[in-house]
């Protein structure tokens, strides 16, 4: 996570995550890692705090969100749900493709998030696109049991 994005702390919402503390997965292959995720639990509501294939195209993304929303079913949660910035459009065409939904743009909260919570998040992401937003998206409860039968690797 340091290598790809130069720390192991996450912002969301106004909080800072640290994510190897948090529940998770690992797919690997041999022992080597394809991919993580990390979620947090608050009341009834799971958030995929981080994410990321370090194999993109194989199908690992899918696994490991499948992976989470496995949980969130177990768990008799209410909501999945995740941030991601302004800038990630390749993580917005992932979510999106994948079914969930955008359902809200917190404007300049990176920005706030910079200046009071984690001053490493750069000013200048993806593409050359300023880094100001949160993009809230979420996964319709309804969708989960497909999306675990469609995304997710057998049980083991």
């Amino acid at each position: 996570m340091r290598d790809t994005w130069g720390s192991t702390r996450m912002a969301s919402r106004g909080r800072l995550l640290e994510i190897p503390n948090l529940p998770g997965f690992v797919a690997e292959d041999n022992g080597d890692w394809l991919g993580y995720a990390a979620y947090e639990i608050v009341v009834r509501a799971l958030e995929v705090a981080g994410l990321e294939s370090l194999k993109p195209g194989g199908g690992v993304g899918g696994a490991l969100l499948a992976a989470c929303v496995r949980v969130a079913l177990e768990r008799d949660l209410r909501r999945l749900w995740l941030i991601t910035t302004n800038d990630n459009t390749a993580a917005l065409r992932f979510y999106q493709r994948h079914g969930l939904r955008i359902v809200a743009v917190h404007r300049d909260a990176v920005s706030h998030a910079r200046r009071d919570l984690k001053p490493e998040i750069g000013l200048i992401g993806a593409d050359s696109i300023p880094i100001r937003d949160e993009i809230e998206l979420e996964l319709p409860p309804a969708e989960w049991r497909d999306f675990v039968e469609r995304y997710g690797w057998p049980a083991t």
